[in-house]
């Protein structure tokens, strides 16, 4: 491995900060991409394919975050790998990958592509709307391939401990996309299917890149033909680590969606204020969510290479700058909340009503960074089930019933309901707490067995 790869070295706040940024820019780009296609939609067309791309979007993002979160395994075992020094368990690493990504991509797009009415259905897309959300949907249901191809290189070079090539592939993505979303769009006038082509060429184009960089890049990791085959260990720890995340990102973002037709039972004025206010909570979760990928990285090559205690300093570093970033959003979207909210909205109701809900919401910016640090650490140490349950037992206990009650007892106010999702977070701080202490409690008397019986 090169030396700019291997995080079990130097400064562990500075490695965190640079393993961060890149992958924090990745976030925003595919952010504003996705936001470009519903811009560049409804300048050309009307309400009902905006509505399409709107409907598709929400579920291609939690595909998206499914395919990531499986991925995830990848990039764990390949940093542990790297920083155990084992380029042989690195390789069987890829070589699994490759085979198993390649038959899950294929068994998600058969299955999508059967099921792409039942899911417009589901998602009670409006009348108008649900031929081209239909067309939105198959064409990137088809494009399925393309998305998990990058996401598993992806996870190769961070699992390396390089995040600056990744960024590039989203770029080069981001920049396609845009720029086929007006000739698509706007020129040929295919409305919600040409921000769909957009997307899926931009895809494409950016596994191009990233396959040609894979050739030139040397990330210590020499792949030959006999690796390119299914590893029966490599498998089972990628599916250790990927499957409950994948399932939890699932899970979480089907309870993302219950929120908003609970919040769309309300009313027109409210589904627009919770619309507003979800967006631009998104962009404040880009910084902890960056910084979840980066810590879990980290820590898989300073456990790989047994160096805990670097890798709870990662931790520790993590939830500094986190806490403090959330602290900053909760802080000003109490004072200042209608600076945000009317980037979005010039309708007084709206206005008004995004502002009492971002107000208590915002406080999620500060829980949620303490959980999402400790969920990327107990993933680099193979624990991505504690994830799993925490969130899962927030969403059910909490975030759900919350927001369902609150509408019902304060259904003039939408502040009582913001505070769901920051006491759900609660939860699973307090939980993912309880928990690495009891871990730490636990190492420190195995240690003293050790010391007394050497």
């Amino acid at each position: 491995m090169g030396a700019n790869n291997d995080l079990t070295k130097g400064s562990v706040g500075r490695n965190l900060v640079c393993f961060a940024l890149p992958y924090l820019f990745s976030c925003f780009m595919q952010t504003f991409y996705g936001m470009v296609d519903l811009f560049v939609v409804g300048y050309y067309n009307g309400s009902d394919a905006t509505s399409a791309v709107s409907v598709g979007s929400q579920v291609m993002h939690m595909i998206t975050l499914v395919i990531s979160g499986m991925a995830m395994g990848t990039t764990v075992r390949i940093g542990r790998s790297v920083g155990a020094g084992d380029r042989q368990a690195a390789r069987e690493t890829v070589g699994t990958s490759v085979v198993f990504f390649g038959g899950f991509a294929a068994a998600l797009t058969a299955a999508l592509l059967l099921c792409t009415r039942g899911i417009v259905g589901v998602m009670l897309t409006p009348a108008e709307a649900v031929g081209q959300a239909s067309d939105y949907l198959t064409i990137c249901f088809a494009g399925i391939p393309f998305i998990t191809a990058y996401n598993v290189i992806s996870s190769i070079f961070r699992g390396a401990g390089d995040s600056r090539r990744p960024m590039y592939f989203v770029a080069v993505a981001c920049v396609v996309n845009v720029a086929l979303d007006f000739v698509f769009v706007g020129r040929c006038g295919l409305g919600a299917a040409g921000a769909a082509l957009g997307t899926v060429c931009g895809q494409a184009v950016s596994v191009a890149v990233s396959l040609a960089l894979m050739r030139t890049r040397d990330l210590g990791i020499h792949i030959g033909r006999r690796d390119i085959r299914l590893h029966r260990n490599a498998a089972g720890q990628i599916l250790r680590v990927g499957a409950p995340i994948a399932l939890q990102d699932g899970l979480i973002q089907i309870a993302f969606i219950v929120i908003t037709v609970i919040a769309n039972s309300r009313g027109l004025v409210i589904s627009a204020a919770v619309g507003i206010v979800e967006k631009l909570i998104g962009f404040m979760f880009l910084v902890p969510s960056a910084f979840l990928s980066a810590i879990s990285t980290i820590t898989a090559q300073n456990m790989g290479a047994k160096q805990e205690k670097r890798a709870r300093q990662t931790l520790y570093y993590g939830l500094a700058v986190t806490v403090c970033w959330g602290l900053v959003c909760a802080v000003y979207s109490q004072f200042l909340p209608h600076t945000l909210v009317g980037l979005f909205t010039r309708d007084g109701g709206v206005l008004a009503a995004g502002c009492e809900y971002l107000r208590s919401y915002a406080f999620d910016c500060v829980f949620a960074a303490v959980h999402f640090c400790f969920s990327g650490y107990f993933c680099g140490d193979q624990k991505s089930m504690v994830s799993f349950v925490h969130n899962i037992t927030a969403i059910l206990l909490v975030r759900i019933p919350g927001a369902w009650l609150a509408s019902v007892y304060f259904p003039h106010s939408l502040y009582p309901m913001g505070w769901a999702a920051p006491l759900g977070s609660l939860l699973s701080a307090l939980i993912c707490v309880g928990f690495y202490l009891y871990c730490r409690k636990e190492d420190m008397k195995l240690k003293k067995t050790v010391d007394r019986f050497p």
